[in-house]
């Protein structure tokens, strides 16, 4: 996902205000990836894809010492300085493009919420954000999950071509990977694996949309791991 294809414009605005609240980012990945996160007091913390805030937003309130978020949406960004204010970090940067502007092990947690499908030079960002994180630092990552993208889209579970998810009154594409792909790159890359976890929807995600809470019950939605930076 590079800055020319980042949730511009309307797509942006759409998927800043459904991210406060759906299904998806706020019922189902969102609570998974905080508490992976565990207890982030005084934490120098680095959310690649931050988009909204709604990370940050919690992060910042769970005690983190400093938040530092990069999207390549000006839209998104926007969004996150009015929901954190002066209490945040904030750069536009093509996700595609070496995190140059970031010191070496500067950060003590990076964050990577359903952004890394969405990018084509993984193991180049996957190399920067082990330079900017400190040794005994940690990494979270989310993902769509394999089984589930084969159980939607169909074909061979090898696949590795590009889908598409409906968003709003657009769509949002993103690559394909087995879980050997997705957890091979990120053992290559020199983290260490502490925990997988597969996201349920929480309870209050009934209210929001009953008909997919139960769907959730028996079908896998996303993937989320913790790492270790040795």
């Amino acid at each position: 996902m590079n800055a020319d294809t980042a949730y511009h414009g309307e797509l942006g605005e759409q998927f800043a205000a459904l991210a406060t609240d759906n299904f998806h980012n706020a019922h189902t990945d969102r609570p998974a990836m905080l508490r992976l996160a565990g207890d982030v007091a005084g934490s120098r913390v680095l959310d690649i894809g931050c988009g909204a805030g709604h990370y940050g937003a919690e992060l910042l309130k769970r005690g983190a010492a400093r938040f530092t978020g990069v999207d390549g949406s000006e839209t998104l960004l926007d969004a996150a300085r009015q929901r954190l204010g002066d209490d945040a970090i904030l750069h536009r940067h093509d996700l595609e493009r070496p995190l140059t502007f970031l010191a070496d092990r500067s950060f003590d947690l990076v964050v990577m919420a359903l952004v890394y499908h969405h990018v084509t030079a993984r193991a180049q960002l996957l190399a920067e954000i082990r330079r900017v994180l400190r040794p005994g630092g940690r990494l979270l990552v989310s993902t769509t999950h394999p089984t589930g993208d084969w159980i939607h889209f169909g074909g061979s579970y090898f696949a590795d071509d590009h889908g598409e998810l409906p968003l709003a009154n657009s769509a949002i594409r993103f690559q394909r990977m087995t879980l050997e792909t997705f957890l091979g790159e990120l053992l290559r890359a020199g983290f260490t694996l502490e925990e997988l976890a597969e996201p349920r929807a929480t309870e209050e995600a009934r209210r929001v949309d009953p008909e997919r809470y139960e769907k959730s019950r028996h079908r896998p939605h996303f993937l989320a791991v913790a790492l270790g930076r040795p």
